[in-house]
C-alpha cells in the first residue's frame, strides 16, 4: 500500500490539501495539481494507480481528463469528484470510463473506501493475469514434447494456426499424442479459456452418439425426463475434438456434415437452431482415404475434416525424443508418487532406445509409470523396466510383427498380446494404447485365444 501512487486533480487548493492529507494518512503516496492539463502531463510521465478527478474545472473539466486519461493509459481507475451531484453527471462519467463517482461533500473514509475497493481490484487483476499466464506457461505444448524436425515442425504448425478456425484432422497411429496435439491447438488459441470437450467415437455406443453430441430436449425419448445440452453445445465458443472419427457410422457422419455446413443444429426432439460456435478438431488412427475408397466414410465429410491436416509420427520413427519424453514422464510421476529418481541408468536408457514402442507415446509413459512405482534409490534401472522386446514360444504365437509373410490376423493377435503383456494384463490400458473400447479387446482376444499364460 506504501508504493499507492495517487493522483489528485483539482482547482480548489483547500480540497487538494484536505484529499492529499487524508490520504497521506492511510500510507498512499499522494501528488495533487490544479488543472486538467497538468494531471494529462502527470500521467504521461508517471506511473499511478489512480486518479481522483474533479468534475467543474476552469478550461479542461474532469469529463474531458477522462477522455484523454483513457486513450493514454486505458486500464487506470479515476475517481470522479464533484458537488454537482446528479444522475446525468454520474452516468457521463461513468460511460467516459470513471471506475467510480464520489459526491461533495463526503467523509475521509468514503474516499478511502473508494480507493480501496480500486486496490482490491488492481490486485485480482494482477493476480488473474499472473495465474494466466502461469497456466499457459504450464499447458502450452505441456506434452507436446520433441526436438526432432518432425516434432518441431509440429509445433510450428499449431502455433501458425491456433487463431485460425480452420476444422484440423490429426492422424497418427494409437499413443501417439494426438489428443496432446489438439489440445496444445486449444491452449495456444486465444480459446484457451474457454471449454475444450473431447468426444470419444469410439467409445460411445452409436444408439446414444446423436443424443451425446446433439443433446436432447425433455421428452425426446423414454428416460428423457430433462433438457440436456449435447456436447457440441457444451464446447460453447471453445473446441470440440472428436477422437477416431474414423469410427463414426454413416448416419452420423451425415449429421455432423450437416451441422459443418450449415454451423448449426437441433436437440434431440427439439425444434430450436442452436448456433455452432466451437471449433472443430477431429483425430483418427485410420487410414480415412482407404475408408472413403471402401464406402465407410463420407468423401465430403472428409475434405470438410482435413481443412488443416497434421500427422503425428510413431515413436519409432522419433527415437531422438524418446530420452526426452522418458526424463519428462520421469519426473512427472516421481513428484507423484513422492519418489527422489533424477534420471535412468544407462542400461535402462538403453533399453528404452531399442523398443519399437507398438504402443507410443502412451506404452513410453505407461512404462516409466511403472518402473518409477517399482524403483529405489535415484536411478531407474534396467530392472524395473518391463518391456517385451519380442514373443517366444511361451507367447502362444510364434509370430514375430516381423515376420514375413505373416497374415494380418497373426500381426494384430502379435501386437495385442505384447500390449497386453506390457501392461501386466490390464485390459483398460491395452484398450486406450490400441485405440479400441474394452468390449472389443475382449471379443479380440476370445476371436485369437489370447490368455493370460502363468508364469513357471
Amino acid at each position: 500500500m506504501a508504493h499507492t501512487r495517487i493522483l489528485i486533480v483539482d482547482d480548489e487548493e483547500v480540497m487538494r490539501d484536505s484529499l492529499s492529507d487524508w490520504l497521506r494518512e492511510d500510507g498512499y503516496d499522494v501528488v495533487a495539481v490544479e488543472s486538467g492539463a497538468e494531471a494529462i502531463e502527470k500521467v504521461k510521465a508517471e506511473a499511478w494507480n489512480a486518479l481522483l478527478v474533479d468534475l467543474k474545472m476552469p478550461g479542461m473539466d474532469g469529463i474531458e481528463v477522462v477522455r484523454q486519461v483513457k486513450k493514454i493509459s486505458p486500464e487506470l481507475p479515476m475517481i470522479m469528484v464533484t458537488a454537482y451531484a446528479t444522475v446525468d453527471t454520474a452516468v457521463q462519467a461513468m460511460k467516459e470510463g470513471a471506475y467510480d463517482y464520489i459526491a461533495k461533500p463526503f467523509d475521509p473514509e468514503q474516499v478511502g473506501l473508494a480507493i480501496r475497493k480500486i486496490i482490491a481490484h488492481q490486485e485480482l487483476l494482477e493476480e488473474n493475469v499472473a495465474l494466466r499466464q502461469a497456466l499457459r506457461k504450464k499447458h502450452e505444448f505441456q506434452n507436446l514434447i520433441g526436438k526432432g524436425r518432425k516434432m518441431q515442425e509440429i509445433m510450428e504448425t499449431v502455433q501458425t494456426i491456433a487463431d485460425s478456425n480452420a476444422n484440423v484432422l490429426i492422424t497418427g497411429e494409437s499413443g501417439t499424442g494426438k489428443e496432446v496435439v489438439a489440445r496444445a491447438i486449444h491452449q495456444a488459441s486465444s480459446r484457451r479459456e474457454r471449454p475444450f470437450v473431447a468426444v470419444s467415437c469410439a467409445a460411445i455406443p452409436e444408439t446414444l452418439l446423436a443424443s451425446e453430441l446433439f443433446g436432447y430436449e425433455k421428452g425426446a425419448f423414454t428416460g428423457a425426463t430433462a433438457q440436456k445440452r449435447g456436447r457440441l453445445e457444451q464446447a460453447e465458443d471453445g473446441t470440440i475434438f472428436f477422437d477416431e472419427i474414423g469410427d463414426m457410422s454413416l448416419a452420423t457422419q451425415v449429421d455432423l456434415l450437416r451441422v459443418l455446413q450449415e454451423r448449426e443444429f437441433r436437440r434431440v426432439g427439439g425444434e430450436v437452431l442452436v448456433r455452432l460456435e466451437a471449433r472443430v478438431i477431429s483425430a483418427t488412427n485410420k487410414n480415412l482415404k482407404k475408408l472413403v475408397q471402401d464406402g465407410k466414410f463420407r468423401e465430403d465429410l472428409y475434405y470438410r475434416l482435413n481443412v488443416i491436416p497434421i500427422h503425428v509420427p510413431p515413436l519409432r520413427e522419433r527415437k531422438e525424443d524418446i530420452s526426452l519424453l522418458a526424463l519428462h514422464f520421469l519426473k512427472k510421476y516421481s513428484v507423484e508418487n513422492g519418489k527422489h529418481l533424477t534420471d535412468f541408468s544407462p542400461e535402462a536408457m538403453e533399453l528404452l532406445l531399442k523398443h519399437d514402442w507398438p504402443g507410443n507415446v502412451r506404452e513410453l509413459e505407461n512404462s516409466v509409470e511403472r518402473a518409477v512405482i517399482v524403483a529405489s534409490g535415484s536411478l531407474v534401472q534396467a530392472e524395473n523396466l518391463t518391456l517385451e522386446m519380442g514373443l517366444g514360444p511361451r507367447g502362444g504365437t510364434g509370430v514375430s510383427l516381423s515376420s514375413e509373410g505373416a497374415s494380418l490376423e497373426d500381426v494384430e493377435k502379435v501386437h495385442i498380446l505384447r500390449v497386453l503383456k506390457a501392461n501386466d494384463w490390464n485390459v483398460k490400458k491395452s484398450s486406450e494404447i490400441l485405440g479400441i473400447d474394452r468390449t472389443t479387446l475382449y471379443k479380440k482376444m476370445r476371436e485369437y485365444g489370447v490368455e493370460k499364460v502363468k508364469e513357471e
